[in-house]
């Protein structure tokens, strides 16, 4: 049976509908017709783990406004294929959302390990937005230990959107987690990421 990795990738959340609107004003367009193609270490994930990997890369709903309930019932509408042992890994929101849903919720299948890449710890001003309703309680982040086998958390000093003292919240009240840091990785906008394929392989 193939080592199941379960990716979650970022995305824009709001309290206040006003705060999207000026976002969206004021926002930089991507992927217009001359810009280059961006490479990420995402778009390779799959390729990078290889074949023994079974890989799930969900595109979750409305990532530019996103609520929590909508990811919440897509990442459940998963579990049918899903089974015990699975490694799950966050960028940015998606960190923040699988903190928040291991907390909350009960999953059906073991998780082998979490890794937690660029993950807001709570709310803050994230360039326009603020977390919206993917925030949780911070005083129960230490129970994350007792939910998954491992824990690593992966932060950039140079992060431009999530403060690096979020990475320093989660290491406080997650001694037990392996805790990675870098200085130049930004927000993880990347085309590689050896460091994370590196542990995945190690683990499964």
């Amino acid at each position: 049976m193939k080592q199941q990795v379960f990716y979650i990738h970022g995305g824009n959340a709001y309290t206040r509908y006003e705060d999207l609107l000026a976002d969206l004003r004021t926002a930089t367009i991507y992927d217009l017709p001359w810009d280059k193609p961006v490479v990420r270490w995402t778009n390779t994930l799959r390729e990078d783990l290889g074949d023994s990997y079974e890989v799930f890369k969900p595109t979750m709903p409305n990532s530019k406004n996103s609520k929590y309930q909508e990811w919440r019932i897509w990442f459940e509408r998963h579990f049918e294929y899903l089974h015990d042992d699975i490694i799950l890994v966050g960028w940015s929101q998606g960190g923040m959302f699988l903190t928040k849903y291991l907390l909350e919720e009960t999953l059906p299948f073991s998780v082998k390990a979490l890794f937690l890449i660029a993950a807001p710890f709570k709310a803050d001003d994230f360039g326009g937005e603020d977390g919206g309703d993917f925030i949780f309680d911070v005083t129960r982040v230490g129970e994350l230990a007792e939910k998954v086998g491992k824990i690593s958390i992966f932060h950039s000093k140079d992060d431009f959107v999530v403060p690096y003292e979020h990475a320093l919240k989660y290491k406080e009240v997650l001694p037990e987690a392996e805790f990675v840091s870098f200085e130049d990785k930004n927000h993880f906008l990347v085309a590689e990421l050896p460091e994370l394929i590196e542990r995945i392989k190690d683990i499964g």
